[in-house]
């Protein structure tokens, strides 16, 4: 006797649905990895013409972060710590943002730092704010050194983000931003996902990174989920 409900036929897909639908569909598994999720958001976004939106995923208990003279606040996801500067003995300067070049309208805020980080991998998120007219002016200037310049527009925390990657290397050190820029309440706000570090192969031997660089910066764009304005 069959199981009418394990050899009930599968519906048809509508033909009216469009490609991102049959992308999302097809050979679809129950259960889907965190990554998948994350890829599938960016496809409908895509597909529909919205902005991405990010949405806080930070468990309620985690502890959070309110800078009342800046604007925002942020959770602090486990598996990492707060540092109010962003000097370190790690490729990338220590300015309000990255790729700052001689733009110092602007004030270092916060970083949230990987656990583990080191000079063989380091992954930080970083806050700068500005608040004069050059420091607006220059907000949303995309540096150079984009590779290649990949501009695209996100929403975070309710408000429309510039977003764009850019990276840098010297000798065996390597520097990788993917940073955030938006001007809200009369400030620039400059967030930055940085991941840098030096190639493992030239140490003798071969140096350990404390953790592979994309799971770090899955690490980072989770942390940025928890980032709010005031």
């Amino acid at each position: 006797m069959k199981n009418p409900r394990t050899d009930r036929p599968s519906p048809l897909p509508s033909p009216r649905r469009g490609e991102c639908a049959r992308r999302m569909a097809s050979d679809a598994p129950i259960h889907r990895p965190a990554w998948f999720l994350l890829l599938s958001l960016t496809w409908l976004a895509s597909c529909t013409g919205q902005p991405r939106t990010f949405a806080a995923r930070q468990p309620a208990s985690a502890p959070v972060v309110v800078d009342a003279g800046h604007g925002f606040a942020i959770t602090v996801p486990t598996g990492m710590h707060v540092r109010h500067d962003f000097q370190r003995n790690y490729l990338g300067s220590a300015a309000w943002k990255s790729f700052a070049g001689e733009d110092g309208h602007g004030e270092p805020v916060l970083a949230l730092v990987l656990d583990g980080s080191s000079t063989i991998t380091a992954a930080e998120l970083r806050i700068g704010v500005g608040d004069d007219a050059v420091a607006r002016a220059h907000c949303l200037d995309v540096p150079a050194s984009g590779v290649p310049p990949r501009v695209s527009h996100v929403t975070l925390a309710g408000v429309a983000f510039t977003r764009f990657h850019a990276a840098d290397a010297a000798m065996s050190h390597y520097l990788d931003v993917e940073a955030y820029r938006a001007i809200h309440d009369g400030r620039c706000y400059a967030i930055d996902l940085l991941v840098t570090g030096t190639r493992p192969e030239v140490y003798d031997p071969p140096a350990t990174p404390p953790f592979q660089q994309e799971d770090a910066r899955q690490h980072l764009r989770d942390a940025l989920a928890g980032f709010r304005f005031l």
